[in-house]
């Protein structure tokens, strides 16, 4: 099954719509969807190494509108969209949390989640409910959005065949590593504060 889902991905990296579905799902992933944006960045950088700064800057600056609308459910409809998405994720509770760590650390603290493959959503709906300055917020989502994604994809395009071989010898290894990180990245938040 994984590896059906990574040549399904990696097809769609060499079609037409591929930048239209990375910008997409890195609009969703930073305010309500649970798949990160980089099962769709990996394959395209791979696919087409050259153009690693282009699919780097649409995740960036399509990720960073989605924060926006994250930071707007968390302001405006935080009862009634905000509470069932951080259900779903289990994190009700990280408010009284999250407002601590933005008394004590300002919009810095969401350079963590913005760098890291923990849910972003679960923090940018939160500092609209904490009402975060918003050219923090901002400023913050562009440092630490823009480090990850041009990160992932400059190594990927700097060292491109070795990375691809490494990820198809050992997908399932590699599957199992990321799932840990990503559940690593919920428990850490959850004991921040």
């Amino acid at each position: 099954m994984i590896r059906k889902l990574y040549d399904w991905m990696f097809n769609l990296a060499k079609s037409p719509q591929a930048t239209k579905a990375l910008a997409g799902f890195s609009f969703a992933e930073s305010s309500f969807f649970p798949i990160p944006p980089d099962v769709l960045l990996i394959p395209m950088v791979l696919a087409n190494r050259a153009k690693w700064f282009k699919y780097a800057l649409i995740c960036m600056v399509s990720s960073i509108l989605g924060a926006f609308l994250g930071y707007a459910i968390g302001a405006l409809g935080y009862e009634f969209i905000g509470k069932p998405i951080l259900a779903f994720y289990g994190k009700e509770d990280l408010f009284v949390t999250m407002q601590q760590w933005f008394e004590k650390w300002g919009g810095w603290g969401l350079l963590f989640a913005a760098i890291t493959p923990f849910p972003y959503k679960v923090l940018t709906i939160s500092s609209g409910f904490a009402g975060l300055n918003i050219l923090m917020f901002t400023l913050v989502s562009i440092i630490g959005r823009g480090f990850r994604f041009f990160l992932v994809s400059w190594l990927l395009f700097k060292f491109g065949e070795p990375i691809q071989n490494f990820i198809e010898k050992r997908l399932n290894l590699l599957f199992v590593v990321g799932m840990v990180m990503l559940v690593g990245g919920f428990i850490a938040v959850k004991y921040i504060g």
